[in-house]
């Protein structure tokens, strides 16, 4: 079952291109956990958004890896600072996820948070969190890919919220 259509590439003929609706319904198939990303911008202004591209990338050193789509309103944000904080949510934040995936201008008003030695901004409530300093970040298609190292982490108990083909789910049984 492939979802492909045909389009020229620059004389060389008809070269398969991917339906690109059903290639991101296919990719919606794989769970993943959400994530708020937060940092302050070069105004002092905290900067926050929800994001599910967050993953694991080596322990030793630690790093981490998430993207940014280039037409998203906070990559300059992103881009100009060394440092961030991941947030991974638990499944009692559908509300705070839905709020930084909006485009409401004060995101951290009704929110609790609080500041690290960097001034930083990162949720009360969270599964866990993860104080970052940027290593790398590069354009990748429609994206800004951004590799960081961990600084300082913690975690609390409380079960993640998952996303899954365009909605949210709490986490099931063990197997």
């Amino acid at each position: 079952m492939r979802n492909l259509s045909t389009a020229s590439a620059d004389g060389f003929g008809e070269v398969p291109r991917l339906d690109s609706r059903a290639l991101r319904s296919a990719l919606g198939q794989f769970a993943t956990g959400v994530t708020v990303v937060t940092t302050r911008d070069r105004n002092g202004d905290f900067v926050g958004l929800t994001a599910n591209s967050f993953g694991a990338l080596s322990l030793d050193p630690p790093l981490i890896v998430w993207s940014l789509r280039l037409s998203s309103g906070n990559l300059r944000a992103f881009q100009d600072v060394e440092r961030f904080v991941v947030n991974v949510l638990t499944d009692s934040q559908v509300d705070i996820s839905r709020l930084f995936a909006s485009s409401t201008p004060d995101k951290f008003g009704s929110v609790a948070h609080a500041e690290n030695q960097y001034g930083l901004p990162f949720l009360h409530g969270a599964a866990a969190w993860f104080e970052c300093r940027r290593v790398s970040q590069q354009v990748a298609g429609d994206h800004c890919l951004f590799i960081a190292e961990v600084e300082h982490f913690a975690n609390a108990d409380g079960a993640p919220l998952l996303f899954h083909g365009g909605a949210y789910f709490t986490l099931g049984s063990r197997l």
